[in-house]
């Protein structure tokens, strides 16, 4: 091929899919093939995927540990905001997808590769999340989209294009998976095949991070959670790194059955999609993050950054993280964060994070001002407020007066 690419750093996980996508690599382009495979926290061990690279013929293999900067570059930012896609979703596999992009493009540019490949299929969102990034990262890189160029279209197919390479096949992959699941330090998420019928309940063997609310200990977890510009820094008074934080909170989240969520969501190519997410720790840190605002934060902050929530999410999980408008509202975001310093006590029970305290050197809750006892503040005038009232009263009086 004319415009055939030289050299393409893959995402790869070293599962079935990308190990085919790597051999078909090869076959089709005749390309040399570096991969590269990010520890983002999903939990498995990343060195089988070094091995089975080399094993076919891989000369550069690049297995990283981003956990780090998964959680402060990415995810902190984007708690931040309190953002929820579609009122619920914290949106734990779009954060993770502009990470991987930038590292691919950073790796292209060290080895010399003009192009870059994924494994996302035709009809997700990954593949849009994946080329967005690309695009803005690097404009004139070439892109290889297998499941939009090759024909192998069932999974038979891609079983007996394995067996005919050679690539090692798992056992549990020769039968039909019964759904498919993306995981990460933020969330796992589940979806396809036996979730595919919004009505059906999921079985209980479908989630891998949390343990059922019937199933967690009777007596309530008790958690401090301490912030600094809006990023939480310390548990129980001990300050902790990003990763090793959000891992700590996922553990308490697990064994309190807390972050379980079941959606029908609107995906960006246009489809509606099911998906069962589990996000433990980030569930904590949402509801801690908003509850250390609500002393620290102006009303009008609060209420422009509710406003501004909604499309920050959006443009994540539509894959614009590296846009010009989410880094303008990032910047906004950030401001608002500079006194968002406190700590929260948070009880965790059967599925359930509340909020039984919280406090802050720059709180602007004061109990002088909103006590029903004698208060020490001399300057509220309770008469005030009939002025006050009738004049946000006026536009609702000339209506009934002027229109009946």
């Amino acid at each position: 091929m004319a415009d055939s690419p030289k050299k393409v750093v893959l995402a790869y996980s070293g599962g079935l899919d990308t190990s085919i996508i790597l051999r078909w690599l090869q076959d089709t382009y005749n390309c040399e093939v570096v991969t590269f495979t990010a520890d983002l926290g999903q939990g498995e061990d990343l060195e089988p995927a070094r091995a089975k690279a080399k094993m076919m013929g891989v000369k550069e293999i690049f297995v990283e540990d981003l956990r780090e900067e998964f959680v402060r570059d990415f995810v902190f930012p984007m708690f931040r905001a309190n953002t929820l896609y579609e009122g619920c979703y914290l949106l734990g596999t779009s954060i993770a997808r502009p990470l991987i992009s930038k590292r691919q493009i950073e790796i292209a540019q060290m080895t010399g590769a003009d192009a870059v490949a994924h494994g996302a299929t035709g009809k997700g969102n990954d593949q849009v999340r994946f080329e967005l990034s690309y695009y803005a990262l690097q404009p004139d890189i070439k892109i290889i989209a297998p499941w939009r160029e090759w024909n192998l279209t069932s999974r038979t197919a891609l079983l007996d294009y394995a067996e005919k390479h050679q690539i090692p096949i798992a056992k549990d992959k020769r039968g039909e998976a019964p759904f498919s699941v993306d995981a990460n330090l933020l969330h796992a998420s589940s979806e396809g095949k036996v979730l595919e019928d919004p009505w059906a309940e999921p079985g209980d063997y479908i989630w891998s991070r949390t343990l059922s609310p019937e199933e967690a200990p009777d007596k309530p977890t008790y958690v401090e959670v301490g912030f600094e510009k809006g990023d939480a820094v310390s548990i129980d008074g001990v300050r902790l790194s990003p990763a090793t934080l959000l891992t700590q909170l996922n553990e308490l989240g697990r064994a309190n059955g807390i972050g379980r969520l079941d959606l029908v969501e609107n995906r960006f190519v246009g489809m509606k999609n099911r998906g069962l997410y589990e996000t433990p720790g980030g569930t904590i840190l949402h509801v801690a993050h908003r509850a250390v605002e609500s002393i620290t934060l102006d009303r009008g902050l609060t209420h422009l950054k509710d406003e501004l929530m909604p499309r920050y999410a959006t443009l994540i999980y539509n894959g614009f993280w590296f846009s010009p408008e989410r880094q303008m509202l990032q910047a906004a975001i950030d401001y608002s964060q500079q006194d968002v310093t406190g700590e929260v006590r948070l009880k965790l029970y059967k599925g359930n994070t509340s909020v039984v305290g919280r406090k802050a050197d720059k709180s602007l809750y004061s109990a002088d001002w909103v006590t029903f006892e004698e208060s020490a503040v001399a300057d509220y005038d309770h008469k005030d407020a009939a002025g006050f009232i009738k004049l946000n009263a006026l536009r609702l009086r000339l209506k009934k007066m002027l229109q009946g």
